[in-house]
């Protein structure tokens, strides 16, 4: 159940990064809403994962899916770089992550 938290837990950092990118856009409340709710949700699903999980896994394993989830959303939404080698250092992180949990 920590590992399905955790996983959460990225979802809604990913949501976060959407909400500040739309901040920067907008200044709306929506905007404002959609980040703090992203934040709030991963933080607290964050801190309920790391009631079982170990702190060095539960933190890297979560920043990894917010870096690997924005990146692909910026990827795929924003016309961001989909040069070769962002994609590997990528795989990179995604293959570290799943490391981590295979060694946890």
């Amino acid at each position: 159940m920590a590992w399905l938290t955790l996983l959460i837990a990225g979802v809604f950092e990913v949501v976060g990064v959407l909400g500040m990118n739309r901040i920067k856009r907008d200044h709306d409340r929506k905007a404002y809403l959609l980040f703090f709710t992203g934040i709030i949700v991963s933080f607290g699903c964050l801190s309920l994962a790391m009631r079982t999980l170990p702190m060095g896994t539960a933190y890297a394993i979560w920043t990894g899916i917010g870096t690997v989830g924005g990146a692909v959303v910026g990827m795929l939404f924003f016309g961001e770089s989909r040069e070769w080698r962002r994609i590997l250092f990528i795989g990179m992180v995604l293959a570290a992550a799943i490391g981590l949990k295979l060694t946890s």
